[in-house]
């Protein structure tokens, strides 16, 4: 019996010593005991590691913070201990410490007035760290008094005051500093005659002058910020800088690319201001090149705005550069004509007027023989400085159907075929189709209206209207112009 006792005795104690406030304690004593005690105390060991292990897994609160493991009970010299503890803290802080602490297993009830709701979670803040706190009730008082709020903003801006009045120098030096840099970088970038000679347009000789202020400005702020040793806000303000440079380029994405192929215009001039030109299917003159589109005037007068990037990326036709052009127009003369002697005769009467050039001269050639006609295709060469393409071709088309007419070829016809339901005899229609073939034309003398005014018909002197217009309309405007008559 006293055996069993003393195992019994053994087998508690251990037990007191391994599990204590949910925790492992080391053994403190060790003493024989029999097999019967030594399974005993094995099979509590064993409980208490697996009760220790349990509540691991759910050691999380229902904010999501891990919490500390809540002992079965909790002795009263414990939570004395805590309130002890926590009421020595709150003395020690002057915003806290009109704070009462009451403990009771575990759970702190904080009572009392603070100044406002940043002491109040300071306070709950400190209880929670407590060893053995399982919970804290906040019970305080927010009073939110004048004076307990606005002392420590006041002693905040003291304090700046007088860090700013110790470290004035520094604020100095690295303002100085940032204004000379951006005056130098200003100063560099004002000086024309060096990006004049370095960029071979005045668009982009502006553009590498906004590029040196802009890039004086960063240096500037580098150096400022290095000198008062805001390394750290310098790498945020970075950081930031680029997340809003790429956001601001998918967003302006078209506008970018427009700005782009303006440059690249700029600096291949395909075109000039008042040339004629069509750029894909819209057809005028040119008025300027802005950084973002260009402006055409269309033959009828009105105003014609394309982007830069769809003018770069297009098929660009320039009348305006070369002066020598082209026109050409067809004739069908009758198929029992002879096309030869239709052309020769139709290029003698074009190369006889005063506007076509006679290098290269004016050529014939027959495109197309249909069945009552032949297509033949003239062509002639004029000079476009001093004249008008449309009314020189009007006029060539007139001189070689008037001729080819009075040497006695016939212009076809439209020939229709009849059908009559009372038959005709076989001899009849072949006499008729004779006699058709054999009948000469009737003779044709061109037609002249003695009202209308031949001479000024007859002047293909070009239309300067549109380039007047286009002349005014630069003057007046005034705006930027990315097209330079001096550039290659």
């Amino acid at each position: 019996m006293r055996i069993a006792n003393r195992e019994n005795r053994l087998a508690w104690r251990l037990e007191k010593d391994w599990w204590v406030d949910g925790t492992i304690q080391p053994i403190r004593r060790l003493t024989f005991m029999g097999f019967e005690g030594l399974c005993r105390v094995s099979v509590k060991v064993v409980i208490a590691l697996v009760a220790m292990l349990l509540p691991a897994g759910n050691a999380l609160s229902q904010d999501g913070v891990q919490s500390p493991p809540i002992a079965p009970q909790s002795a009263a010299t414990e939570d004395e201990a805590i309130a002890e503890r926590l009421s020595g803290i709150y003395g020690e802080i002057s915003t806290l410490d009109s704070i009462s602490v009451s403990v009771s297993r575990g759970v702190v009830i904080l009572e009392g007035e603070v100044a406002s709701e940043a002491a109040a979670e300071r306070a709950a803040g400190i209880a929670s760290r407590v060893t053995g706190v399982v919970t804290v009730e906040d019970q305080l008082q927010r009073t939110l008094d004048i004076e307990s709020n606005v002392s420590p903003f006041v002693g905040e801006s003291s304090a700046l005051l007088n860090r700013l009045a110790r470290s004035w120098p520094v604020y100095l030096i690295a303002l100085a500093a940032f204004v000379t840099v951006i005056f130098l970088g200003f100063m560099l970038a004002s000086w024309s005659v060096l990006w004049s000679r370095l960029a071979p347009n005045p668009f982009l000789a502006s553009m590498m002058a906004q590029g040196v202020r802009i890039a004086s400005i960063a240096l500037a702020i580098l150096i400022a910020f290095g000198l008062l040793g805001a390394t750290a806000v310098l790498g945020a303000l970075a950081g930031a800088v680029g997340i809003i440079g790429l956001a601001l380029g998918f967003a302006v994405r078209d506008t970018i690319e427009n700005y782009i192929a303006s440059i690249l215009l700029s600096v291949r001039q395909p075109f000039r201001a008042g040339e004629h030109v069509v750029i894909n299917e819209h057809e005028g003159i040119v008025v300027r090149l802005t950084s973002r589109a260009t402006v055409l005037m269309t033959l009828d007068g009105n105003h014609l705005r394309i982007p830069n990037a769809d003018v770069f990326k297009g098929i660009i036709l320039n009348y305006s550069r070369n002066p020598e052009r082209r026109f050409e127009f067809d004739l069908g003369v009758d198929a029992e004509d002879d096309p030869v002697a239709a052309m020769d005769t139709g290029l003698r009467a074009i190369a006889k007027l005063d506007f076509v050039l006679t290098e290269p001269e004016p050529d014939a050639s027959i495109v197309e023989v249909g069945d009552s006609s032949i297509i033949v295709r003239f062509n002639a060469w004029i000079d476009q400085t001093d004249t008008d393409y449309l009314k020189a071709r009007s006029l060539a088309i007139r001189a070689a159907k008037m001729v080819i007419e009075e040497e006695g070829f016939t212009l076809p016809e439209p020939i229709y075929r009849l059908r009559f339901d009372q038959p005709v005899p076989a001899d009849a229609s072949a006499q008729a189709q004779t006699d058709a073939r054999t009948a000469s034309p009737p003779s044709r003398k061109p037609k002249r209206n003695p009202a209308v005014d031949v001479a000024h018909t007859e002047d293909v002197t070009p239309d300067r209207h549109l380039e007047r217009k286009v002349s005014e309309e630069r003057a007046d405007a005034g705006g930027e112009d990315l097209l330079n008559s001096e550039s290659p």
